[in-house]
């Protein structure tokens, strides 16, 4: 038994491998089309627009801009799978280097926000759900119903002007006070000072739409007859709650918290802006404004990768919570009977 689930677990990854496979090349050309058919040309930018025609042809023939765009697509995916996301246009090194030295910014924010979101938007729903229809249900209902309405681009704003600029209780933008050079604990200390409102501004919506879910899961799984047989038992209103009720609310919740990720990768690009968080959101907007068609690729791969790896472990979550689940041969989720 045990040898045969493991073979069904081997076709299984290898299926996934084989679609994650297909997907990232299908999002690679699509996104290489979308790049280089925007108006627009690069060349411009780099020679500067008072250069002559025959400087203009040398720029495009040292970085290939001028082959056609099926010659350009067949370049560039034989240098991505060898590894090699090319050479930057306006930063003038590997899009490797330029892209890694973003990313502890990028991935400190967004893991900082899928945990502070997680966490509030679970403990929240468990308490509208134990509430229901309460005074605190319904106000847990209108923060959510106001949070998941208002764009996070104006909540970064609103949180700038007041606690920033106004009240002066968190810096306004960077990710470390320039002024001055912290090592230890204090530069810990001006870190986490830095991160409050950018994390803040990018939890507010996810709170409100995993409260909202857990609230429903929960209600739902509450009515159940294990429910009522672990609070006959005398257990605590605690150990029902999140010791038995959530466990089994859990799976819709990990599906929108493995989502909400992905979406916060590509979603930090306002909120960066706003704060000046020198993350992969910036460089994605410099790199638009630059016509930097090598580091928007490599942004793109890498945002579609971490995407299709979170869904990937998302999946594998499951049949960790819950031992019903096992995946058959269609590659699909199968829950025992």
């Amino acid at each position: 038994m045990i040898s045969k689930l493991s073979r069904l677990s081997g076709r299984y990854l290898l299926r996934r491998a084989i679609q994650s496979f297909i997907l990232i090349l299908i999002l690679i050309v699509v996104n290489f089309l979308l790049i280089h058919l925007a108006p627009g040309d690069p060349v411009h930018l780099l020679a500067g627009q008072s250069g002559d025609e025959k400087y203009y042809e040398f720029i495009r023939a040292k970085f290939g801009l001028n082959q056609s765009l099926a010659t350009q697509l067949w370049i560039y995916l034989s240098t991505v799978v060898r590894g090699d996301l090319g050479y930057s246009l306006g930063y003038q090194q590997s899009v490797t280097q330029v892209i890694i030295a973003r990313i502890p910014a990028t991935l400190l924010l967004t893991t900082s926000a899928v945990l502070v979101s997680s966490f509030a938007g679970v403990v929240l729903g468990v308490e509208a759900a134990r509430r229901e229809n309460s005074l605190i249900d319904r106000s847990i209902n209108a923060f959510a119903l106001v949070g998941y309405s208002v764009p996070s681009f104006s909540i970064g704003h609103l949180l700038l002007i007041v606690f920033a600029l106004r009240l002066g209780f968190f810096p306004a933008q960077n990710m470390s006070s320039a002024s001055q050079e912290l090592t230890g604990l204090g530069y810990g200390l001006d870190l986490l000072s830095h991160l409050v409102l950018p994390v803040t501004t990018l939890a507010v919506v996810y709170v409100a739409q995993i409260m909202r879910l857990t609230r429903t899961s929960m209600l739902n799984v509450l009515g159940e007859n294990f429910i009522i047989a672990a609070r006959a038992k005398g257990l605590s209103e605690g150990r029902v709650l999140y010791g038995h009720a959530l466990r089994n609310a859990l799976l819709p919740i990990i599906t929108v918290v493995g989502h909400d990720f992905g979406m916060l990768l590509s979603g930090a690009v306002l909120v960066e802006t706003v704060f000046a968080w020198p993350g992969l959101g910036r460089l994605m907007l410099d790199a638009l404004a630059m016509r930097d068609y090598p580091v928007l690729m490599g942004l793109f791969l890498m945002i579609s990768v971490c995407v299709i790896l979170v869904n990937f472990i998302v999946d594998m979550t499951y049949a960790a919570l819950d031992p019903r689940i096992r995946y058959g041969r269609t590659s699909k989720l199968v829950r025992r009977q």
